[in-house]
């Protein structure tokens, strides 16, 4: 299907073309682009021509000089423009298997396209990989793309995806290191299946795969009270031999969740490396703590302001430690109110599941002038929850007054709120 445009940024080339929501780019210079590696590769030269199909079915040709790497300022809905190449394995700890009805369509998606990896940065199992794809992968040279491993082990990895080709894994890992094609692989840790001398094996086996290998972020399985097929869940006793394991292997990093389940410190920046897998919770509190540090104060307010981080509970340790700095500010009161997840279950602790039904229940009794809540709690460029609640609607039912960070927790962000109260 062809590109359908979202909206474009403000004083762009597409504005000043007069392209809007709704209009289709068919093609450019009479190639018809498959998806944003398409269009940004032909969009690099000074004159292109542009089919347009405006949203009243008109169809126009426009002809533009731009500078080579100028870009054209249009956002479409998907960076896919043909068919999302859909997931086709069934996998044990599958997260869109153990979600209720009624949430946004979106968290019902199972993709695994390579594309969307390379541009995104989600992650791949590479089951579904075709030697075309390959091809194209090796002659633009793409990369670096995420990867889901979970465990190199051939019957294993067919079992807990329940995918015959699954068991190719280090075949097509292999192709990615011949062709100078690098990734970061990502484990999901599920007790009993893939943990000890299974991830001994594992990471052993991607160690092998030399400069390729970014990174190997390790996670703990997620498991909602949905959940049908029962998992056993990642303990104090086997986060503590996670961590064990993995600190024999450089390019190995375990999520926040395995030191909090252990009971051990956040480890300091340098365990993380570049925070390449910081989306996947490697090492996000930790950039939290240190880009607050790096910050400077005000030591006083002119008038007394209350503020209260809605956090996660797997964020509560960091926010914390903030907000005992932060009180140390004259006029200044700072509260942290983990929002406890009641709607998946206890052992579901990121902040980017957290309903709007959870965030009231929690905050509803605070009293606070600004209730401080990270962008990834709303669908993006949105102000919904996952569970169609709108920002607005909670601001009406609690009448609170909240504070947006735009990058999910920049508490830079916070800090220049609080200068707007700083004393003169």
């Amino acid at each position: 299907m062809p590109a359908k445009i979202s909206s474009v940024i403000a004083g762009s080339i597409a504005e000043e073309l007069e392209l809007g929501e709704g209009d289709l780019l068919l093609s450019i210079d009479n190639e018809v682009p498959m998806d944003m590696i398409d269009y940004n590769y032909l969009c690099k030269n000074e004159l292109i021509t542009l089919e347009i199909q405006k949203a009243n079915g008109e169809i126009e040709e426009i002809e533009l000089e731009k500078d080579y790497d100028e870009d054209l300022g249009i956002v479409f809905e998907s960076a896919v423009f043909d068919k999302v190449k859909p997931c086709l394995n069934n996998c044990i700890f599958c997260f869109v298997a153990q979600q209720p009805k009624g949430l946004r369509d979106t968290l019902y998606i199972k993709d695994d396209d390579y594309r969307l990896s390379y541009l995104q940065g989600t992650y791949i199992t590479t089951t579904n990989l075709t030697e075309k794809d390959k091809e194209r992968i090796a002659r633009l040279h793409l990369g670096p793309f995420y990867i889901s491993v979970h465990t190199t082990n051939p019957e294993l990895r067919i079992k807990m995806l329940k995918n015959p080709n699954a068991g190719k894994i280090m075949e097509n890992l292999n192709w990615f290191k011949e062709h100078d094609i690098p990734f970061h692989a990502q484990i999901v840790l599920c007790p009993d299946y893939n943990d000890g001398e299974e991830l001994e094996r594992t990471l052993s086996d991607l160690s092998s795969l030399g400069e390729a290998l970014l990174s190997i972020a390790i996670v703990p399985v997620g498991i909602t009270q949905f959940r049908k097929q029962k998992l056993k869940v990642v303990d104090k006793e086997i986060a503590k031999q996670t961590l064990e394991i993995a600190n024999k292997y450089p390019k190995a990093c375990c999520s926040d969740e395995f030191f909090l389940l252990a009971d051990e410190k956040i480890p300091n920046a340098e365990y993380y490396g570049n925070f390449s897998q910081l989306d996947d919770g490697v090492g996000s509190l930790r950039s939290i703590m240190d880009d607050f540090d790096s910050l400077e104060l005000p030591k006083k307010l002119k008038t007394s302001l209350n503020i209260c981080f809605a956090c996660s509970t797997a964020a509560k340790s960091a926010f914390i430690y903030i907000a005992n700095k932060l009180n140390k500010i004259s006029g200044l009161t700072v509260q942290v109110c983990p929002v406890k997840s009641t709607y998946w279950g206890e052992n579901i602790t990121v902040a980017g599941l957290i309903t709007s039904e959870d965030l009231v229940n929690t905050i509803k009794e605070i009293e606070a002038d600004y209730i401080i809540v990270p962008s990834i709690m709303l669908k993006p460029y949105t102000d919904l929850f996952l569970d169609g609640c709108s920002m607005s609607e909670i601001k009406e039912k609690t009448g609170k007054n909240f504070f947006i960070c735009e990058d999910n927790y920049s508490v830079s962000e916070v800090i220049d709120l609080i200068y707007q109260y700083e004393a003169v």
